[in-house]
């Protein structure tokens, strides 16, 4: 029996009978996606494609967004403890280019045998450039003042610091060097870290896409796993907020800032 026959008998469209699927084979983006995933565990959909479009896959939001959900590869989305709106202080200006605000805080972590550190963090807020990540078993104020001396004199020296009320940094080591250097420092209130978002922010990330995804057996490899991963977020890891570039693109060491994009 012909076809035409046999479609006509079956009330079938020859057309659709003869109907090939023009469907691009997508088990290589489906592989890259998921090698992006297993790497970056904290990525989402949106930084996925980032990602891709940089390697140059053919590829739009909608066909990356399809295939993330997929493979089963969303976040899990973590409900806020409390529903109340935050109040940020209102006397503060925006950072306007690099090395204008910087933010600086610490996090702690503990070595695989159980030992304490303490990681100083400091992010731009225009920028969201990371310029240093430090690790320490302890830290005391003149720690802080010469971590940042041998951070600044390579990027420049920031117009402001925000930090919060801890002893480190109302000590008067980092005051007389805030001072020395024409450096403004800015204290959050007690109690109110939404004062300091940016840090807060970071931290955040830090935690999950570093801390959480990494044994350290020493403080010497918590120092060059963490330096490897500060290399990774200013230079490689897109960012959202400032047009999905990457911090190091805004710096401009001759002084002329270059907003986001």
């Amino acid at each position: 029996m012909s076809i035409r026959r046999a479609c006509r008998v079956l009330e079938f469209d020859t057309s659709t009978y003869h109907y090939k699927s023009r469907r691009r084979d997508q088990a290589g983006i489906e592989a890259r996606i998921k090698d992006i995933c297993a790497t970056r565990v904290r990525y989402g959909c949106r930084r996925v494609h980032v990602m891709l479009t940089r390697e140059g896959w053919d590829i739009n939001m909608k066909r990356t967004y399809r295939i993330y959900r997929d493979l089963g590869l969303q976040l899990r989305s973590k409900t806020p403890k409390r529903r109340v709106k935050a109040k940020l202080r209102e006397d503060r200006a925006t950072a306007v280019g690099p090395n204008d605000v910087w933010a600086m805080d610490f996090v702690h972590d503990q070595l695989a045998t159980g030992k304490k550190i303490r990681v100083l963090t400091v992010v731009d807020t225009f920028s969201r450039f990371v310029p240093v990540l430090d690790p320490r078993f302890s830290y005391r104020a003149e720690d802080v003042v010469r971590t940042l001396e041998q951070v600044c004199p390579k990027i420049g020296y920031p117009k402001t610091i925000r930090v919060d009320q801890g002893s480190e940094f109302i000590s008067r080591d980092l005051d007389l060097w805030a001072y020395t250097k024409g450096v403004t420092l800015d204290f959050s209130r007690p109690g109110k870290p939404t004062d300091n978002p940016y840090i807060e922010a970071f931290n955040g990330r830090f935690r999950a896409e570093c801390l959480n995804a990494h044994w350290f057996m020493t403080l010497a490899d918590a120092v060059e796993k963490m330096e490897d991963w500060r290399r990774y977020y200013n230079e490689v890891r897109p960012h959202g907020a400032i047009g999905h570039n990457v911090p190091i693109s805004l710096l401009n060491h001759n002084g002329a800032a270059r907003p986001p994009t």
